[in-house]
């Protein structure tokens, strides 16, 4: 016997991923539920785990496979399917084939914490292709190597390549490299409250650090990511 959130959760998801072809993030999950915290979403996704209806795939970002529905549910003879990353896995619709894009290579410039802050990235250390309908139309791009954990529940991972458009500002929400306090550079969503300048983590395991807007200098924008396997 499932609660009404728990239901809830799990027709979100199964929705999503016969839509998308892949999972929500937990904040979507969050906003969709009307929780206030995330860590009402992991208590939500253990209790499905524990009652038998998804299982967590360990060691990958958001991988859960749903094992069965309940029959107020399973309309239309339920299949099991793995989100985000099983085999076979349905391609995004949004994912761009590289042989029918443009490449351009970009300047890989070291590595960025996504976790706590490290020093500031200011040298290429090589180039890495990237298709050209990933990039945002004008101005300069440059790609970074994510270290960390943090940024995991927006789906970006440690080892992962992160393409950046250069700019000096972004709006809420987005997902910026971040220079603080001129030293150290950090990749994390932007939160702007009044004066202050939020840095929020995608991983509930870390917390939002929040600076004085003239501590935090934004060094461009996320536009895309790539990911060797």
């Amino acid at each position: 016997m499932l609660t009404r959130k728990q239901m809830d959760l799990l027709e979100f998801i199964n929705e999503r991923m016969q839509k998308d072809g892949i999972p929500p993030s937990f904040d979507e999950m969050k906003e969709a539920l009307n929780l206030r915290s995330k860590s009402g979403i992991h208590r939500l996704i253990t209790a499905l785990e524990e009652r038998g209806f998804i299982r967590r795939l360990p060691h990958r970002a958001r991988a859960l496979e749903i094992i069965r529905l309940p029959e107020a549910l399973d309309k239309g003879g339920f299949k099991p399917r793995v989100i985000e990353g099983s085999i076979p896995a349905p391609q995004p619709r949004t994912a761009l084939p590289i042989s029918a894009n443009h490449a351009m290579d970009l300047p890989v410039m070291g590595r960025i914490a996504a976790g706590t802050p490290i020093e500031a990235i200011q040298e290429a250390s090589h180039n890495v292709s990237v298709p050209g309908e990933m990039l945002a139309q004008g101005g300069k791009h440059y790609a970074l190597e994510v270290k960390g954990d943090s940024m995991i529940d927006a789906g970006i991972n440690d080892g992962d390549i992160v393409v950046i458009h250069e700019q000096p500002d972004a709006d809420n929400g987005e997902i910026v490299v971040a220079l603080v306090e001129g030293q150290e550079a950090t990749l994390k969503r932007l939160r702007k409250r009044g004066s202050a300048i939020a840095l929020e983590a995608a991983n509930p395991a870390y917390e939002t650090r929040v600076y004085r807007d003239d501590q935090v200098k934004v060094q461009g924008r996320l536009v895309g990511l790539i990911r060797t396997y």
